[in-house]
């Protein structure tokens, strides 16, 4: 018997109702505000708003599945889980932005800070949903909040043209992705993802897997894209080079994030059943695999040619996705929990990474990779900090970039999966060389002005979080492990109650 809206445990969605109160309550504050008033605190309590959705989601870990609205949108630990990363991300951009958030530049700082928070309630609403509409609905609340942010430097051509291209490639990813999901409806008969899973296994018995096989396939491209694998990837170095950088930051591990939550919804969901394990052998998996293997080979190779940091780094993001995809593709052991151990690496890494890269960028008034040239000289704990960070990405022991990598490779060879792990392996190599290139600028050029940097406080609390962060997880990484490990997976998967 279907409950009553009224009778609903509305604490479990605790952390969006925290989020959509909050940035409804900046935008109306932001309305009545003159203009030449101070926004930042507006961050401010948009950043109290985040930590206090980051308590509900920690109180939650542990308890039983539970759905609400039809069974629509599911609260588990895998949701809890992404969410935990979603928010993390989230803060730490916030934290960013407050120091380096030029007003000249960006006059609707207001707007900027709620867009924040929407564009994060549209990744947990993808890590919660268990159906195709709530799906689609949580995707396009964070894609559109992050084509505005993208272009909200309004007097900036390269971020205008970064905001258009990240409009159009952006909705032809939603384009695939909403025509697969047709699919799978007119399949099934229904949006609910647990009686697509049902209801699959009769039509694949019926002779329609190949409309089942045509579903996936529009699935894959539009996951491709969202995620930034290539040959999808096209829209990631314009996009990430004319944002401004915490917007960058937050596309590069937010939007990331909640891309793969949304991968591991729909795909071990709807197509994971004991009948298509087949299908997944010989369809879904040779594919990932492939999206993998040349987001490695061609985020690395051109990354070499890069002299831009931010698309050094968007390239090396494309990497870093093929390197995610790896687990999921090989269907091997533990691949949730090495994909979770992963992203968090990656978000520490990266979030890291572009601080530093803020502060260059505004001392030296250049994004270039020159613009590093006697970093030591000038700051030796930021330079010792973006080494730390540099060699993580790289995968160099002992940090969370080379357990993470190592996990991964443990993954493609026990699948048997032995090309892809050779892939692994040689693209970790070509990385050494343009990471290096930083340490190069940093320690080994001179630099063109001896004056010290000016390090805002803010930006240098995330920096330490990061690198604490990266040396904590390669010394202790078996603990994170087992964390995870630790967590009721298996819920997530599993219908609780009858399906609507």
């Amino acid at each position: 018997m279907e409950k009553s809206i009224i009778h609903y445990d509305w604490t479990v969605m605790a952390p969006e109702l925290i989020l959509v109160a909050a940035a409804a309550l900046m935008t109306l504050i932001d309305l009545v505000m003159r203009d030449r008033w101070d926004r930042r605190w507006l961050g401010a309590l948009g950043l109290a708003a985040v930590l206090a959705a980051g308590a509900f989601v920690v109180a939650g870990f542990g308890g039983k599945p539970y759905e609400i609205l039809g069974n629509t949108y599911r609260v588990d630990d895998f949701a809890l889980t992404f969410k935990a990363l979603i928010l993390g991300g989230t803060a730490l951009v916030l934290l960013l932005s407050f120091s380096h958030l030029d007003r000249e530049e960006v006059r609707d700082q207001g707007e900027y800070y709620y867009l924040l928070l929407s564009a994060a309630l549209g990744g947990m609403i993808m890590a919660s949903s268990a159906d195709l509409i709530t799906l689609f609905v949580g995707l396009e609340l964070l894609s559109i909040s992050s084509y505005i942010l993208v272009g909200v430097r309004k007097k900036r051509t390269d971020s205008g043209e970064a905001a258009w291209k990240y409009v159009i490639l952006g909705g032809v990813s939603s384009a695939f992705i909403l025509y697969g999901m047709s699919f799978l409806y007119g399949l099934a008969g229904s949006t609910n993802l647990f009686v697509v899973q049902q209801r699959l296994g009769e039509a694949y018995a019926q002779g329609y897997e190949s409309f089942i096989y045509l579903s996936l396939l529009l699935m894959i491209v539009g996951f491709g894209f969202k995620v930034a694998s290539a040959p999808f990837h096209t829209w990631a170095p314009d996009v990430y080079q004319g944002a401004p950088t915490p917007v960058t930051g937050f596309l590069a591990i937010v939007s990331k994030t909640a891309a793969f939550a949304f991968v591991f919804r729909i795909l071990i969901v709807a197509y994971l059943q004991p009948f298509q394990m087949g299908m997944w052998l010989k369809i879904a998996g040779p594919l990932l695999l492939i999206l993998a293997g040349a987001s490695m080979i061609v985020g690395n190779a051109v990354a070499l040619r890069q002299t831009n940091a931010k698309r050094l780094l968007a390239y090396s993001s494309i990497a870093h996705a093929g390197y995610l995809l790896v687990p999921l593709a090989a269907w091997g052991f533990s691949f949730l929990e090495s994909t979770l151990y992963y992203l968090l690496a990656y978000l520490l890494m990266t979030i890291g990474a572009f601080a530093v890269l803020m502060i260059v960028e505004k001392n030296e008034k250049s994004g270039e990779i020159a613009a590093f040239a006697g970093l030591y000289q000038r700051s030796p704990l930021l330079a010792v900090a973006m080494t730390v960070i540099l060699v993580s990405l790289a995968g160099i022991p002992v940090t969370a970039g080379f357990f993470g990598k190592f996990y991964i490779l443990i993954n493609a060879l026990a699948s048997e999966k032995l090309w892809i792990a050779l892939i692994m392996i040689a693209t970790t190599v070509v990385s050494y060389f343009y990471y290096f290139e930083f340490i190069r600028q940093m320690y080994f050029r001179p630099s063109p002005r001896g004056e010290k940097l000016a390090i805002p406080g803010l930006t240098a609390a995330v920096i330490l979080v990061a690198v604490v962060g990266t040396i904590g997880l390669g010394i202790f990484p078996q603990s994170v492990l087992q964390f995870l490990g630790g967590i009721q997976w298996d819920g997530a998967f599993v219908q609780t109650g009858p399906p609507q």
